[in-house]
Parts: structure tokens; C-alpha cells; sequence
């Protein structure tokens, strides 16, 4: 149960009233009005901010507004006080029994504690990791990689149907350098000596490639053409570094649904399919652009070209479809591949993109709603770079002889969980410096450590309970109301609100498509726990086995259960898996 959007319910309930009794305008919009808990704790439990929403709609002073609303809120079971601060904030307070029934709600909801319909099923889209496949992941890709799958996880845990999709993009230039790369390898497999020109791919993960091309070929490729072995080279190239890439996103916990292959776009008629359904819309047309940001380079070439009228759906300029030898841009090939998400029914398309993808933004935001009539969203999220480091100095993990810093390097120093939660730690558009010493300390300044010892530490008190008063350990997994009474102190009722926050943290984390929220929000229930936990240390009476109090014992450790749910709830969102020991 989510206590926040009870309320909630209740006070649109009270509003509704008063709009029927005229002390409302009938058409007041409740839109805005939020119940979420107050900055300071001392305020109260939960607050709103209805007077404030309603009192610029009825011209009234809010705190004129918020009187008859706290009046009725005084009214509501659990309620002991209700108060108007500052400006107009309605500040609620609730009996002990209130917070202790919470308890009892996460047991019984268990793993599906926190799960939200605000979703409705509804179909959404996310589009993550996509990274070329010339080579293994680096550092930068898992970010976005980790980020998306949380993303995708979160969106599941809130109601939504949800598509974890890869855009593979093997249509480019790259994949010819790919290709040509490998014959090289393929060449020094054969036993020939080889220098690596400019501008092929120099990194050694390619050598197995060359060598898996002899084991299907032998020698039979040598001493042909380009022409005659470039496309079989290509696809075995990709299919290769398609099967390493799948691989460290495997070992990330990571798998998508559908991979969607751009050269299939171009052989399957897509982009003129999808310039055809823009042209009956009366978006494309022949055209001649303006240099880049008024000014004029030495070889800018002014010439017609095919363009979309992106600027009609909020871009800055029109986007050109075809380069000059009447080849498709980029960018024809993303309209087209947008096309074909739409076309399979999504209500929204979020993609995780790299920080110099920015400029993509408007672009596909303006193809996308054209397409669309504007009846599909979207979100693009930026994920920036990420600087690992070492005794708090910049270093490369990798020794192939590749420029970057490779995901299976970084998880083999640190491991899946590690990982995942550190690049959850910050919000996606912020540097990240990721310390490979510091994230695998056991101290409470590491942060995945500290949240991993708080699951750890409340599933060793059950299993020691279960050894020493197992008949308070079995009372525990189902407390009732008289039980529940007992978690009465303000450390206690302090953690039990904020395990009652979590299904409200879902919902917007959810809506923000921002799942570092979650990372956040566990690091506040870990914190709450094992001050608690603490407490006990120089007190044997706070506790949460007390020996001589099987009924106390009982209690806590219901409450212990509950931080065990809500923590492993809220590790699995982020792709970790909640550590029964350290």
C-alpha cells in the first residue's frame, strides 16, 4: 500500500466536497496538488500543497483555503494533528498505529512490495548500450548500459510493459574499417607479418577474430580482392563482436529483448517508407540549408537537398535526408528506425544516449512527434563520462591495444553488483569519477557496502534468532496490531516511515525515468537500520533480540523482515543482488 497516495485519495475526496458545497470553483484543477513528506521532520509526517494550488485558482489567501482543509483532514482515522505552516503547507501527523501497520503491509506484499499500476501496461520503449559493434564495451557504454537496464527494471516494478531494446548499428563506414581490420587479423592467423595502417582497428581483441575467420576459410581468402571477401568478412566480423558484447552485458546481468539491426532497415525499404509517410504529411521538400550557426566555413557548399521541416515540431533547423551522392544521412536511417518503434505500438521511446549525442535531442524528438502526429513521447537521456581512477589517479584498465577502458576489465576489478550500484550513485548527465580502490571498501563510506552489510546484517539477526527463540522468530513473519504496537520508539517509527516511503519512491523514480533514485533512497534505509542496530549497542534492552522479552524480540525482528524486503526490492530495481553474508 502506498500511504502517501492514500492520503492522497482521501484529500481529493475532501476537495471534491468542498467543490460541491461551493467552497471550490467547480472546474478547480487538482493537477498539481501533491502529499509527499515535509523537508523538515519535525513539520510533520506527511504535508500537501493543496491550499497553495487551489488558492491562486479562487483568488483567496491560502491559508484562508487551507483552514476547511485541515479541518476535515482532522477528521481521518490515525490523524493526531494537522497544522498550517508558512505559506499555506498542511502538515498531517498520524497515530503510532498508523506507521506500525505499514510493517504488516510490506510482510504480506513481500517481493511485490513497492509494485505500482501507475503504468497502467502501458507500452514503453527503451533503447540503451547500442554501442557500435567494432569492439568490446568501454567503461562509457556501461554506464549507459547499467542506467538503462535500472531504467527498464523500474519502469516493470511501476506497471509498464516495457521493451529492452539494442540498435545495432552495422550499416555505417565503421563496419567496412571493422571488416578490413579483421582480414588483417585473418592475414596474421595465415602466418604473415602485418602492420597496421591508420585508420583500421589496432585492438588485439581482433586477433581471435583472424583466427576464428582461418579455422572457417583455411587459406582460401588470400590473395583476393576486397570485393570478392568483404561482405562475408563483415558479417562474420559483427557477428563476432555482436557475441563479445552480448557476453559483458551477460555479465552485467543484462539482457535485452530485441536487437534491431540498421542495415535491415536499409534492405527492407524502411527509409523511404518512412520519407513516404513524412511526404504525405507535407514535411519534406527540396531545399537549400544555412551554414552551421550563421557562418560560413571555407568549403561549405550551398546545394539543394531533400530535407525534413523538423523546425514545425520545435528544432532548430530542418534536417537533411541525403548526403550529396544521394546516399541517406544518418539521420534518415533514425527516422526510419523510429518509424518501426512506432509502427510496433509503443506509447513511448526512451533512449539512453551518449553525452556527445546531445545534439540529437530536438532532432529526433521533432521526427518522432511528426511521425507520430505527436501521440508518441519521448525522453532522451544523456549519460556523461565516466574517469576511472586509482589512488585518486586517472588509469586505463585495459591491455589490449585498444584507446579505452573495457566493461570486462572493470567487472573483473570489482564484480557485477559493485559496478551497477557505484554507476547508479549519480544522476546520468553528471561526471562520474569512479575510484576502483574505494568502491570495493568494506567501510560506511562506500555506499553499495554499506546498503549490501544492511541486508546482510538484518538476514544474520533472523538466522541467529531462528537458533535462539525460534518461536518469536516464526510470531515475527506474521505480526498483529498488538505485536506491532511495540515498535514504538522514535528510531523505530522513523525507519518504518521511511520503509513506507518506498512504493511512493517507486512511482517517482518511475516518472522521472530516473532510477539512481532508488540508489539514493536504500542508502536512507540502510543509514535508518543500522542506526538503529547501534542503539542496541550500548543499551541491551534496544536490542532487537532481547532474551528475556520474546514479544519485544518478535516485534523487532518483524521489522527486521521488513527492511530485508524493502532493501532487496530496491537492489533488485538496480540489477544487484542483496548479499545474505559479508
Amino acid at each position: 500500500m502506498n500511504l502517501y497516495s492514500d492520503l492522497k485519495e482521501k484529500l481529493y475526496v475532501i476537495l471534491e466536497e468542498m467543490k460541491g458545497q461551493g467552497a471550490l470553483p467547480a472546474d478547480a484543477s487538482l493537477d498539481a496538488v501533491t502529499v509527499e513528506p515535509p523537508r523538515d521532520a519535525s513539520h510533520g509526517d506527511m504535508a500537501t500543497n493543496a491550499a497553495m494550488v487551489l488558492a491562486g485558482q479562487t483568488k483567496s489567501n491560502p491559508r484562508a483555503v487551507a483552514e476547511p482543509i485541515a479541518q476535515a483532514l482532522r477528521l481521518l482515522d490515525n490523524v493526531t494533528d494537522v497544522q498550517i505552516a508558512g505559506p499555506g503547507f498542511i502538515n498531517v501527523r498520524f497515530a503510532p498505529a498508523f506507521w506500525q501497520g505499514a510493517v504488516y503491509d510490506i510482510l504480506s506484499a513481500g517481493n511485490s512490495y513497492g509494485n505500482s499500476a501507475i503504468g497502467a501496461g502501458r507500452d514503453i520503449n527503451v533503447e540503451y548500450v547500442s554501442a557500435n559493434p567494432t569492439g568490446p564495451l568501454h567503461v562509457g557504454h556501461t554506464r549507459g548500459a547499467v542506467y538503462g537496464d535500472a531504467l527498464a527494471l523500474l519502469l516493470l516494478k511501476a506497471g509498464y510493459k516495457v521493451t529492452k531494446e539494442y540498435y545495432i548499428n552495422d550499416a555505417g563506414a565503421q563496419v567496412d574499417v571493422l571488416a578490413r581490420s579483421a582480414y588483417l587479423r585473418y592475414r596474421e592467423a595465415c602466418g604473415e607479418a602485418i602492420d597496421i595502417p591508420a585508420g583500421l582497428y589496432p585492438g588485439e581483441y581482433l586477433i581471435a577474430v583472424g583466427e576464428s575467420l582461418k579455422q572457417v576459410h583455411g587459406t582460401d581468402l588470400l590473395g583476393k580482392g576486397e570485393s570478392e571477401w568483404l561482405e562475408d568478412v563483415k558479417a562474420f566480423a559483427i557477428e563476432s563482436m555482436l557475441a563479445m558484447i552480448k557476453d559483458d552485458l551477460l555479465a552485467l546481468g543484462i539482457q535485452h529483448d530485441v536487437f534491431i539491426s540498421e542495415k535491415s532497415l536499409y534492405e527492407g525499404g524502411k527509409i523511404p517508407e518512412a520519407i513516404g509517410l513524412l511526404t504525405a504529411k507535407g514535411l519534406i521538400y527540396r531545399g537549400v540549408l544555412e551554414p552551421p550557426k550563421g557562418k560560413k566555413p571555407a568549403d561549405w557548399e550551398e546545394r539543394e537537398q531533400l530535407l525534413f521541416k523538423s523546425t514545425d515540431y520545435g528544432d532548430d533547423v530542418d534536417r537533411a535526408l541525403q548526403k550529396p551522392d544521394g546516399s541517406y544521412t544518418y539521420f534518415a536511417a533514425d527516422l526510419a528506425y523510429a518509424q518501426h518503434k512506432i509502427a510496433r505500438g509503443f506509447d513511448t521511446l526512451v533512449y539512453m544516449l551518449g553525452a556527445d549525442h546531445g545534439g540529437y535531442r530536438k532532432r529526433m524528438e521533432a521526427a518522432i512527434s511528426a511521425l507520430s502526429d505527436r501521440k508518441v513521447a519521448t525522453d532522451i537521456k544523456l549519460c556523461q563520462m565516466v574517469n576511472l581512477l586509482k589512488d585518486g589517479e586517472p588509469v586505463k584498465m585495459s591491455k589490449r591495444a585498444g584507446n579505452f577502458e573495457t566493461a570486462r576489465d572493470v567487472l573483473e576489478a570489482v564484480g557485477k553488483d559493485i559496478l551497477r550500484f557505484i554507476m547508479l550513485t549519480r544522476k546520468s548527465d553528471m561526471v562520474m569519477d569512479f575510484d576502483l580502490d574505494k568502491v570495493k571498501e568494506q567501510s560506511k563510506e562506500n555506499p553499495v557496502f554499506y546498503v549490501q552489510y544492511a541486508h546482510a546484517r538484518a538476514k544474520s539477526l533472523l538466522r541467529l534468532a531462528g537458533g535462539e527463540m525460534p518461536e518469536a522468530l516464526a510470531q515475527s513473519a506474521q505480526p498483529d496490531a498488538s505485536l506491532l504496537a511495540l515498535l514504538a520508539s522514535p528510531a523505530e517509527l522513523g525507519l518504518i516511515q521511511l520503509l513506507a516511503q518506498y512504493p511512493r519512491m517507486v512511482e517517482a523514480a518511475a516518472m522521472a525515468y530516473e532510477p539512481h533514485r532508488i540508489a539514493f533512497y536504500v542508502q536512507e534505509v540502510a543509514a535508518a537500520f543500522h542506526g538503529l542496530w547501534n542503539m542496541g549497542n550500548g543499551a541491551e534492552e534496544l536490542r532487537f533480540v532481547v532474551r528475556d522479552d520474546p514479544q519485544l524480540t518478535a516485534a523487532r525482528l518483524s521489522l527486521a523482515r521488513a527492511v530485508t524486503v524493502v532493501v532487496a526490492s530496491a537492489l533488485t530495481v538496480l540489477g544487484v543482488t542483496p548479499a545474505e553474508e559479508l
